[in-house]
C-alpha cells in the first residue's frame, strides 16, 4: 500500500523493471509454448477484471501477476512464429527497448520547442529511410501511427490541392463545388474508403477499378472511368496505386497510372504499407518503378521491419500542401523559433506526437540495412518455397502470384463444385486455427474462399513454414 504522494520509489522501479525485462525475455524465448490464436470466448477476460477500480494502491507485484492470471490466455500472440495470418507486426529486441525509452522520456513532439531532439531526430530518420528505399531527395517524410492515418492525410492533401476552400468553408451545404472522385483498384485497402468517409467524400465518391488476372489495376479501365466521370460532372482528384495489396499482395502498374494522373492532374498516392520495406533489397528494386512520380507514399515498418506497433511513414513531394491543409496555431502554441523550424503539429490532425522515431533509430542501427534486407529477403524465399510446395501438390491450388511473402491457396480435390470447395476450405481453416499450432487468415478472390499464409516474423525459420505445410496436409487428409 502506498500512502505518499510521490511516484514509485526509484529502487522499487529498478527492481520491478528488472522483473519486467525478465518476464519479456522469458515470454519471447518461450513463446512457442503458447497457442498463437487465443482460445477464450467473448467476455471471458472482462469477467476476470473487477468492475470498479481499487480505492487504495496495490503492490506492483500483484499487477504483474495478474498479467499472467487475467490477460495472457486472452492474447493472440503476434510475435509467435506460428502467427502467419496477417502482415506480421512482430517486435524485435531493439524495438522493444526503444518503446521502453519512449515511455520513460514521455516527450510530446508537437513543437520543435517542446523537444528539439524529437523533431530533428524524426527528420534524420526520415532521411535515412528515404535513402533505404531509394526515394529521391525531394521527398519529405513524417511519422504517423498507421497507414489508415497516412492515406487519409494523402486524400486530404489531394483535396486541398483543388483550392476549393474546403479548409475554410467545408463541404456541406455547398452548391459551388462538384462531387469528388477517388480511384483505386478492387483490391485496395479499406482505409481508402474510410478516409473518404472521414473527409466527407463518401463511399459513393470512391470508384473501384477492375483488375487483371494478376489482380493488378488495369490502367485503361482507370482512364475510361475518369473520362466517364468528367462527362457526368464528377471531379476526379486522387488515385491510389497499391504496391502489395492486402488480399493477394499484387502490385499495380504505377508508371501507367502515374501518366494518367499527370494527364488529368490527379494526386497519385502509393499505398505500399506492407511491401514498401522490400525496396531496400537490391533484387526488389523493381517495385519502386514510377515511385518518383507519386505525390505521396506510405510504408509501415511495423508490418514487416520488426517494429512494435505502431509506426507508419508518410512521404510526400508536397509538404506545403499538407501544411496548408492542417496548420492551425493558437496563441499559446506560438514560439520565437517558428520561422526557422518545422513544427510537426502543422502536418496532420494530431497535436500530441509520440517519439516513434526512436524505434527506427534502435532497429536500423542494431540490424543495419544489410541485416534488415537479409531477414526480409529470407522471408520472401521461404514464401516462394511454400508456394512451390502448393504448386507441386495436385490436391492444392495457388490462386495468386507470390511477389512478396504472402501465399494465397486452397485445398482443391477433384470432382468438387465451387460451393463445396468453399465450404471445404472454410472448414480446413477452422481446423488449422483450432490446432493451436498456427494461425492463418482468409480472403475471397472471384468468389473463391482462399487461405492466406504470410511469412514475416523475425522469429520465422524454415522449420516453422515446413511444420505449417505438414499440418495443412494432415488436416486436409482428415477432411476426405
Amino acid at each position: 500500500m502506498k500512502n505518499n504522494l510521490n511516484d514509485m520509489p526509484s529502487e522499487e522501479f529498478r527492481k520491478t523493471g528488472y522483473q519486467l525485462v525478465d518476464w519479456i525475455t522469458d515470454y519471447l524465448k518461450e513463446i512457442e509454448n503458447y497457442p498463437p490464436l487465443s482460445k477464450v470466448n467473448p467476455g471471458d477476460i472482462l469477467k476476470r477484471i473487477p468492475q470498479s477500480p481499487p480505492r487504495k494502491g496495490e503492490d506492483i507485484e500483484n499487477v504483474l501477476k495478474d498479467v499472467d492470471k487475467i490477460l495472457l490466455d486472452g492474447i493472440t500472440h503476434w510475435n509467435h512464429p506460428g502467427f502467419m495470418a496477417y502482415f506480421n507486426s512482430t517486435s524485435s529486441g531493439p524495438g522493444i527497448l526503444a518503446e521502453f525509452l519512449t515511455a520513460a522520456l514521455s516527450v510530446n513532439g508537437m513543437l520543435w520547442k517542446t523537444s528539439p531532439a524529437f523533431t530533428e531526430h524524426e527528420k534524420a530518420m526520415m532521411n535515412w529511410f528515404r535513402q533505404m528505399v531509394g526515394l529521391p531527395e525531394n521527398y519529405w517524410g513524417i511519422i504517423y501511427d498507421t497507414a489508415s492515418t497516412s492515406s487519409m492525410h494523402a486524400i486530404t492533401s489531394a483535396r486541398e490541392q483543388l483550392n476549393f476552400g474546403f479548409r475554410e468553408k467545408g463541404m456541406a451545404g455547398r452548391n459551388d463545388i462538384p462531387r469528388l472522385r477517388i480511384y483505386c483498384s478492387e483490391h485496395a485497402h479499406s482505409s481508402i474508403e474510410k478516409g473518404a468517409v472521414t473527409l466527407g467524400i463518401g463511399l459513393e465518391g470512391v470508384r473501384k477499378i477492375p483488375v487483371n488476372d494478376k489482380f493488378e489495376m488495369i490502367p485503361e479501365k482507370l482512364e475510361a472511368a475518369i473520362n466517364v466521370d468528367l462527362k457526368n460532372g464528377w471531379k476526379p482528384f486522387c488515385a491510389v496505386a497499391t504496391v502489395g495489396t492486402t488480399s493477394t499482395t499484387s502490385v499495380d502498374p504505377v508508371e501507367e497510372i502515374a501518366s494518367i494522373c499527370e494527364k488529368h492532374k490527379l494526386w497519385l498516392h502509393i499505398d505500399s504499407a506492407y511491401a514498401g520495406v522490400t525496396a531496400m533489397i537490391p533484387e526488389m528494386k523493381w517495385i519502386t518503378k514510377g515511385w518518383q512520380r507519386a505525390d505521396s507514399i506510405v510504408i509501415n515498418p511495423h508490418k514487416w521491419m520488426f517494429t512494435p506497433m505502431d509506426l507508419s511513414i508518410y512521404f510526400t513531394r508536397k509538404p506545403e500542401i499538407l501544411k496548408q491543409a492542417f496548420s492551425l496555431v493558437p496563441e499559446y502554441l506560438k514560439t520565437k523559433q517558428d520561422e526557422e523550424v518545422e513544427n510537426l503539429m502543422d502536418y496532420g490532425i494530431q497535436l500530441g506526437r509520440r517519439f516513434r522515431s526512436l524505434k527506427l533509430w534502435f532497429i536500423i542501427r542494431y540490424f543495419g540495412v544489410e541485416g534488415l534486407s537479409k531477414r526480409i529477403n529470407h522471408h520472401i524465399e521461404l514464401a516462394k518455397e511454400f508456394a512451390k510446395w502448393i504448386d507441386d501438390e495436385k490436391e492444392f491450388e495457388r490462386l495468386a502470384p507470390v511477389p512478396f511473402s504472402t501465399v494465397c491457396f486452397r485445398y482443391s480435390p477433384e470432382n468438387k463444385t465451387e460451393e463445396e470447395l468453399n465450404k471445404l476450405n472454410e472448414k480446413l481453416l477452422e481446423d488449422i486455427n483450432a490446432s493451436g499450432k498456427i494461425f492463418l487468415s482468409h480472403t475471397k478472390i472471384n468468389g473463391k474462399f482462399v487461405i492466406r499464409l504470410t511469412v514475416g516474423s523475425i522469429r520465422h525459420e524454415r522449420g516453422h513454414i515446413e511444420g505449417a505445410w505438414k499440418l495443412i496436409q494432415y488436416l486436409s487428409e482428415k477432411l476426405k
